[in-house]
């Protein structure tokens, strides 16, 4: 007795077809996977011939054999529990099976046959669409997420008893209730109008929205370096409907979806200093999972603290933040997880935070304070944009009036057009802001003015710049000049685009000319 049905396994984000085969022989009762299945998918041989029994079904006594194929991946996760128990329910024929090839299966069963909510569904629906097949089926836990793929057919069943009801004609599913799309909370709670004084920051801050940079704060504590990185958000454009799907497929391959709806607010990560590098980075034992890095792809990791959290840690973000990508590898393999992010870093001068704060001594050895300031190398901070210092707030500026300030609708009115003019600049080339644009391209695209030019050669050689050091400049000089509404990069641009290369020995802006 021979049964066949089609699995997903997510490896990734990216959803991978696999033939689930059963045979049904001679030999004493017993459940036997091959195929490369990993720890979770072992465990399904004690949870799936209960799932099956307390259905109503019937369990075969005698050896059952379930192949997974293609036997060069290594296949994790629960949800290959519903595809190896229909299988077996195919090949002792308890239901017509001329509409299984059409159908992806993707679920984990408890033992009393339930079908419970199973991280990635997103992923799979994709890859059964992108295959061609004509459906999915999935937990009803999970049904809004699936149909987010549009032109799929989407089996919501909250059993394993409905699933094999479908297929005999006796059950259909209710029409999915669409959850409304996420918008985040944090949109909601929080406004760039709450700010008071730090008007060099939020320029900066905005400069940083209008073309996607990465921004390091640095600053005594108390002086708003936490409240400006919260409020970055609040000023990006919406997600374009391709983008929201990224973001959702990455939260639901992490388990992080609660509910299934569309993803819409741009992801804000703040992890601890105390990450590992698998939970910066991704990976971890056994199925490799999306790291803080891939969960803020198309929004913001905010580092606060950035000198205490691990060097090693630090250091792996040299390939995100220059590729927009992560790889992971492992013993059976390469895992590839997207992570195009804007980093905003906030540190402190020194370990007690009030080196050259005029209100405070700072009462540390000079020994600690240059071990504190090596943690973030050269290449590091090369990578970084916009570094600026955020000083203390002034006793006139904590109790000055907010009528006068900037809300966030009304920044990111401005950041929405000066993206909307990169977007038809790179149209193309295939980028959507300044800061994905790579070194020789942006040479081009910068367009300086004469008196641009000799300022930025005087600057190159007075400042040192790098050749990564050189190219940030012109972005963030493009980026100013597209806020101006300039199609040239004049020198005013590029004056306030070398301030933002701070001297972090010093915390003061560099001047140049």
């Amino acid at each position: 007795m021979y049964g066949k049905v089609t699995a997903v396994v997510v490896i990734g984000v990216r959803g991978h077809l696999v033939t689930v085969e059963s045979s049904i022989g001679r030999g004493l009762p017993a459940l036997c996977l091959t195929g490369l299945p990993g720890a979770s998918v072992q465990d399904a041989r004690e949870r799936v011939r209960p799932a099956v029994e307390s259905s109503g079904l019937e369990w075969p006594l005698r050896r059952v054999v379930v192949n997974l194929s293609p036997v060069t991946i290594r296949k994790e996760g629960p949800g290959l529990d519903l595809p190896i128990a229909m299988s077996v329910l195919a090949a002792t024929s308890q239901f017509p099976t001329d509409e299984l090839p059409g159908y992806a299966f993707a679920a984990e069963l408890s033992l009393k046959g339930e079908l419970m909510p199973t991280p990635g569904i997103l992923a799979v629906a994709m890859a059964a669409k992108r295959r061609g097949l004509k459906g999915v089926v999935a937990p009803e836990a999970n049904a809004a997420e699936a149909s987010l793929v549009e032109g799929l057919e989407v089996v919501a069943a909250p059993s394993l008893s409905a699933v094999v009801a479908f297929f005999r004609g006796r059950w259909k599913p209710g029409p999915i209730e669409r959850s409304s799309p996420c918008e985040g909370a944090l949109l909601n709670a929080v406004d760039l109008a709450e700010v008071r004084g730090q008007a060099q920051a939020r320029r900066a801050l905005e400069v940083a929205a209008a073309g996607g940079h990465n921004l390091l704060m640095v600053g005594p504590p108390g002086s708003g370096k936490t409240m400006l990185a919260r409020r970055l958000p609040t000023i990006l454009p919406e997600l374009t409907r391709d983008e929201a799907l990224e973001v959702t497929q990455l939260h639901s391959v992490a388990g992080l979806l609660d509910g299934g709806g569309l993803l819409l607010a741009r992801p804000f990560r703040s992890p601890h200093h105390s990450v590992s590098m698998a939970g910066l980075l991704g990976g971890g034992t056994g199925l490799a999972r999306p790291g803080e890095v891939s969960l803020a792809h198309r929004g913001v990791l905010f580092m606060d603290e950035f000198n205490e959290f691990r060097r090693d840690a630090i250091e792996g973000l040299r390939q995100p933040l220059e590729e927009g990508r992560v790889v992971v590898i492992r013993a059976m393999g390469a895992v590839e997880f997207p992570s195009s992010f804007m980093l905003v870093a906030a540190a402190n001068p020194c370990p007690c935070g009030h080196r050259g704060d005029p209100g405070r001594v700072c009462t540390c050895p000079e020994n600690r304070i240059e071990s504190y300031r090596h943690k973030l190398s050269g290449p590091l901070l090369d990578r970084i944009d916009i570094r600026l210092s955020v000083p203390r707030m002034t006793p006139a500026e904590l109790m000055s009036d907010q009528g006068a300030a900037e809300d966030s609708a009304t920044v990111r009115a401005r950041v929405e057009r000066v993206r909307a003019v990169q977007r038809r600049r790179y149209r193309e080339l295939g980028f959507t802001c300044n800061a994905q644009v790579p070194g020789p391209l942006v040479r081009g695209c910068a367009r300086l003015s004469s008196e641009a030019e000799v300022l930025l050669e005087a600057a190159a050689e007075t400042l040192h710049l790098s050749g990564r050091g050189f190219d940030r400049v012109l972005r963030v000089s493009r980026t100013i000049a597209d806020l101006e509404g300039d199609d040239r990069v004049t020198a005013t641009h590029l004056s306030e685009a070398l301030a933002y290369r701070a001297d972090l020995e010093n915390r003061e802006p560099v001047h140049v000319g």
